[in-house]
């Protein structure tokens, strides 16, 4: 074909492209008009959710199907033909995980603006991780292109030469991406089990089909679609609960440009709380719960062995006179969910301890929202090291996250189906738009549900909660819990405690939608999380068989398409493995992610951003600068994890583990400058760069 005719054949294609994006979103608004159809004339909620649920994973594999393909260019890269409005808006799928679309606006509720104490987060998820985009556009997405590369260790292949800069990158990634992709199936399983009332494991087995067929049979090509459509479920998602909210409580939907009306009467509330002798009464009764458990830890196995003999008494009294059959079962799960040994026993009280402590505190522990940092610069020194402390941390993860986000594989990979380095510019600056009409309504939603909660939800008598609370509870107990304290019968602000990844699933039910819409919203998270598994999911099984050193042999006797077919399989094995992992709830979805972006700026930015414009960097400066910050980031991650040596503080200046990559990466970097130049000093016989700076 003439270089003629190619940018007709372009044109063409994106016409076409466009023609099918409008019908895409026409498509989903009919489905959602039916929906509230169907729910208005007595469609039960029993229904609607699991209706939601297979639209979702079966769209996913309709498309795996239609875009299955075993040709390498088009299972990699989609063969490099995606043009940059759809490339953005993939990639804006890709990047707004289960961690943003879910987890984003609770962390915003929780924390407010500047992040709680031990949880650095705020908006500096929202600056770091928009703000990441322009190192990727500046700095990395463009030069990689121009490599016609497949993977991102490709790129230390081609720059360093040898195996060991290539497998170090590869299992930097695979790390990296197994860590992020757990958080994401946890995501699937949380909603697939509340769309379908099924357990959370089952429900991680259903959501993961729909990735499975997609990934597995289309790779990219499949996987960039099927993306497109998500952002779409993803944006009308976002959009209705925060303009309802917006418009319920100001008469105006658009939330972005007027939620700043509510921060003044959130103050106003939390100063009420703050002064209500109710709220004291609670927070008194924490403390007294933290201090017994204080004197418990004293002599665990005394403890342990009073409270399980107490509640044994209790029930066999209970029988005896046979009293409420509720009331038996309720002392009967109390003695079941005794720890079984001191040490379980420590473990779980301690932790038991610092959420009494949390909650003993005004506001249960929460920041006033519109607080610019924890602490006090003009207070007592306690006060003036926590300000400092939590102003560094602020900082600190907004330099991961921004780092990170241009070193994570699955990310740069996205801009490798561009046509062209420009085009790679302009898909980044698309998906910043795309990222930015959700990311601008994160805090929206955020300051409107905890108006929410304060001024409508708070008060209200025990036996007249809304139905969610308990619904949401049995999914996941650490999702909401409520419990009457002071027994009042009133709802107080401190009995009342909603996990980060509840708040935008909880939404609609939350400000009186119709249940069609909460359906949506649990969609639209599915979308989130399915969209980047995906992603994570190619980029591990591609790392692992073509760049990892042990299947070169292999390579070299099997045709593309026969490596395609076995990068197919081994995706398939990451997945079940992640399906487990996630299965064991290690952590909430926003902590695993965010420790994902320390490690891949730690282990990948330093060397990548070197290699790019240093004509000095060097092979060995290269593997000793990706394993030094790959090593630091991991040791103060599992050092952190095991809570420090001889009960010691494990951190560093105050900085919190999820920071862990401010470390790692000037580490990285300062080896992979150091060894550069001193392997540049020697004969050049001991020196191998294929590709210089220039070249790329």
């Amino acid at each position: 074909m003439s270089d003629k005719a190619a940018p007709l054949q372009g044109g063409l294609f994106q016409n076409y492209q466009l023609k099918g994006f409008f019908l895409l979103v026409l498509g989903v608004l009919a489905f959602l008009g039916v929906m509230a159809w169907a729910e208005f004339h007595g469609l039960s909620r029993r229904w609607i959710g699991p209706i939601f649920l297979f639209s979702i994973v079966m769209g996913c594999a309709a498309l795996g199907i239609v875009c299955r393909t075993t040709d390498p260019e088009e299972y990699y890269v989609a063969g490099r033909r995606i043009p940059p409005f759809f490339n953005g808006m993939a990639a804006a799928a890709d990047w707004m995980s289960a961690a943003s679309f879910i987890s984003l606006a609770g962390a915003l509720y929780l924390q407010g603006f500047s992040g709680s104490r031990g949880e650095p987060g705020g908006l500096a998820y929202v600056l770091g991780w928009t703000g990441g985009f322009c190192l990727v556009a500046l700095l990395i997405a463009p030069p990689l292109r121009r490599m016609n590369l497949y993977t991102v260790p490709d790129f230390f292949a081609v720059r360093f030469g040898g195996r060991w800069p290539r497998v170090i990158a590869a299992l930097a990634a695979v790390v990296c991406s197994f860590t992020y992709v757990v958080a994401q199936i946890y995501g699937v399983g949380l909603i697939a089990s509340r769309l379908t009332g099924v357990q959370f494991e089952i429900g991680i087995m259903l959501g993961l089909g729909g990735v499975l067929v997609c990934s597995f049979l289309g790779g990219m090509r499949a996987i960039t679609w099927t993306q497109v459509a998500q952002y779409v479920v993803m944006f009308l998602t976002f959009l209705i609960p925060v303009s309802w909210l917006a418009y319920k409580q100001m008469g105006n939907p658009l939330a972005p440009l007027v939620y700043g009306q509510q921060l003044g009467k959130i103050a106003a509330l939390e100063d009420k709380l703050m002064a209500s002798p109710q709220e004291k009464q609670v927070q008194r009764i924490y403390l007294e719960r933290a201090q017994n458990l204080q004197i418990k830890l004293e002599n665990v196995e005394l403890a342990l062995a009073q409270e399980r003999q107490s509640l044994q008494e209790r029930l066999r009294v209970m029988r005896q006179n046979d009293m409420d059959v509720s009331q038996i079962v309720d002392v009967s799960r109390e003695l079941a969910n005794l720890p079984k040994d001191a040490a379980t026993a420590r473990e779980k009280w301690r932790k038991t301890i610092q959420e009494d402590l949390q909650r003993a505190q005004p506001l249960g522990g929460m920041p006033r929202h519109t607080q610019a940092f924890q602490g006090d610069p003009d207070g007592t020194p306690a006060e003036q090291t926590l300000f400092s402390q939590s102003r560094l941390n602020f900082l600190a993860l907004m330099f991961c996250l921004m780092v990170g986000t241009a070193g994570l594989p699955h990310l740069l990979t996205r801009y490798y189906t561009s046509p062209s380095v420009a085009d790679t510019r302009r898909s980044v600056v698309w998906s910043l738009v795309f990222i930015a009409l959700v990311y601008l309504s994160a805090p929206a939603l955020a300051v409107l549900v905890k108006f929410e909660v304060m001024n409508n939800l708070v008060g209200s008598r025990f036996d007249d909660l809304p139905v969610w609370i308990l619904q949401w509870a049995k999914v996941d107990p650490s999702l909401v819990s409520v419990s009457d304290v002071n027994n009042d019968g009133i709802l107080q602000f401190g009995e009342i405690k909603l996990g980060a990844d509840l708040i935008m699933l909880a939404t609609p039910e939350l400000g009186g939608l119709p249940y069609v819409v909460s359906g949506l919203v649990a969609a639209g998270g599915l979308a989130a999380a399915l969209s980047t598994a995906d992603g994570l999911l190619l980029t591990i099984s591609n790392s692992l068989v073509r760049d990892l050193h042990f299947f070169e042999r292999w390579r070299k006797n099997q045709s593309p398409e026969q490596r395609v077919i076995v990068s197919k399989f081994v995706l398939m094995v990451v997945a079940m493995l992640a399906a487990f992992v996630a299965a064991l709830k290690p952590s909430q979805i926003l902590p695993l992610v965010t420790a994902s972006f320390s490690l891949a700026a730690s282990a990948l930015v330093p060397a990548m951003v070197l290699g790019i414009f240093w004509k000095g960097a060097q092979r060995a400066g290269a593997v000793a600068g990706m394993l030094t910050g790959l090593g630091v980031t991991l040791y103060y991650l599992g050092v952190n994890a095991l809570g420090g040596f001889s009960g010691s503080d494990p951190r560093w200046w105050g900085i919190e583990p999820v920071c862990a990559g401010v470390f790692g990466v000037p580490a990285g970097l300062l080896a992979t400058v150091l060894v550069s130049a001193v392997v540049g000093r020697w004969p050049d016989r001991f020196k191998e760069s294929p590709t210089t700076p220039h070249q790329i």
